[in-house]
């Protein structure tokens, strides 16, 4: 259906660039991971961005197929890089926000768009998910 596509170049002191040119990004390493913490993103980031993006547009397919009227929702990812005895893992902490639907009704979408969630399949038994409603 699609592929995005970008470019990076220096790694986590580098930049990104999209095929397209839709997305330039400089990086630069945290200082809680040893590097400079200048201008620029980072990989958690990009990651929490993505997925953050990919699991509200789960969360209103799961609502437009049950017919259930949603507004306008605000997810909040947190994405953790930490080191472990087999080397460096992912965790992630989504916190969703959904106003106008009771936390029940919250809860029930949130669960069912990570069964859904393009990015939540792809880390599924990999990386540690906790979902909080908010």
């Amino acid at each position: 259906m699609y592929t995005g596509s970008v470019k990076v170049i220096g790694g986590r002191e580098g930049k990104i660039t999209s095929s397209d040119g839709n997305l330039e990004l400089n990086l630069s390493m945290p200082k809680a991971l040893g590097g400079s913490g200048g201008e620029g993103t980072n990989p958690e980031q990009l990651f929490a961005a993505g997925h953050a993006a990919c699991f509200e547009s789960a969360i209103n397919l799961v609502a437009r197929t049950k017919s259930i009227k949603i507004g306008t929702t605000e997810l909040n990812s947190h994405v953790t890089i930490q080191k472990g005895e087999t080397g460096y893992f992912l965790s992630v902490v989504m916190e969703a926000h959904i106003p106008e639907v009771s936390l029940e009704v919250a809860r029930e979408l949130v669960e069912e768009a990570h069964q859904i969630c393009p990015y939540s399949k792809a880390i599924k038994g990999n990386v540690d998910v906790e979902l909080k409603v908010v």
